[in-house]
């Protein structure tokens, strides 16, 4: 039995942080007020979305409000990059072009907004994909955190490669690209100054590559999310909830690096729900998994891939549950706010 407990709904309601964390609350906004202002259709809400009349197009905006701007691995030019070209790409899309956009707050030293200039284009041209417009704008003092910057891309679909959140069957294998936690606690530590980033760097990477080694497969891939806010945890309930299935998945086969456990057991967060930018998971037909793995590690963003888990025949739909080490379950929830702030 499932019981559906909304947050309380009050007449001071105001947006929280919370709100924009890609757990339960996100999802309470997108639904209750964002969606039915713009009638927004009904289906899974994907990272990218095909556009009406051409369907091998795939379009995607993202916006990035990180802070720091700079962390271990990367900032918020090449995250901006990075972020826009994985999202096409979970749609099974080779990315063509990006816009960029910043809000600039007055007083923001040139030397920084520079440095991060550079990397995004950088960032953009070892991707393969050209800006070709965008936007500035400039607010005083205290009316934005020195950077914000908005990308939105536009892909196009690899032949046959057509996942979506929807299309996980019970039977399915699920894979995972690389080890989780890396970029949430390089950016907390980073922010907070706690002294893990010395041991650790954001994951902050381009995944088309990844996906287009996948491509040959076709429609044995099911699915493919990459786990940002929220972690693999959001990721995993959003993919059982979409596609009505239940989701398993084995503690003992999750990479969590040694940096990133004592970080999370430091701090009291569960690495499953904590940000990454450079790792996907993939719900693959049983008898192709194999050859998935095998496409996954033939390319440097994939060496590290694992299989960690199934689709059951049976099972409550929309529940995802960990085997834990010691032979136990527990039932992974749908991270409810906020707990790591401006990660991305």
């Amino acid at each position: 039995m499932t019981i559906d407990c909304p947050t309380p709904r009050h007449e001071d309601e105001v947006v929280l942080l919370g709100h924009g964390a890609g757990g339960r609350l996100s999802a309470e906004l997108l639904d209750q007020l964002v969606l039915p202002a713009l009638d927004g259709g009904g289906g899974p809400l994907e990272d990218a979305a095909l556009l009406p009349g051409y369907r091998e197009l795939v379009i995607s905006t993202d916006s990035f409000v990180v802070s720091p701007l700079f962390f271990p691995g990367g900032d918020i030019g090449s995250l901006a990059v990075h972020g826009t070209v994985n999202d096409l790409a979970m749609r099974g899309a080779w990315p063509l072009a990006l816009s960029v956009s910043l809000i600039v707050e007055e007083g923001l030293p040139l030397a920084e907004l520079r440095a991060v200039l550079g990397s995004l284009g950088k960032a953009a041209q070892n991707a393969g994909v050209p800006v070709v417009t965008g936007d500035t704008k400039v607010v005083g003092r205290g009316a934005a955190d020195k950077l914000f910057v908005n990308t939105t891309g536009i892909g196009r679909r690899h032949g046959a490669l057509h996942p979506s959140a929807a299309l996980a069957r019970p039977g399915d294998t699920v894979l995972l690209s690389g080890p989780i936690g890396l970029h949430g606690t390089t950016v907390l530590s980073t922010r907070e100054r706690l002294g893990f980033e010395s041991d650790i760097a954001s994951d902050t990477r381009p995944l088309h590559r990844l996906v287009k080694a996948l491509a040959p497969l076709g429609a044995a891939v099911h699915v493919l999310r990459d786990p940002t806010r929220g972690g693999l945890a959001a990721a995993l309930n959003e993919i059982a909830r979409d596609s009505c299935v239940a989701v398993e998945i084995d503690e003992s086969a999750v990479p969590v690096p040694e940096a990133v456990a004592s970080a999370c057991d430091l701090l009291g967060l569960d690495p499953l729900i904590v940000a990454n930018e450079g790792c996907l998971v993939a719900f693959v037909s049983a008898p192709a998994a194999d050859d998935a793995l095998a496409a996954m590690r033939s390319v440097p963003e994939g060496t590290e891939a694992v299989r960690i888990g199934e689709v059951p025949p049976h099972g409550p739909d929309g529940r995802v549950s960990l085997r834990t080490l010691v032979g136990a379950r527990r039932i992974v929830e749908m991270p409810l706010g906020e707990q790591l702030p401006r990660i991305c």
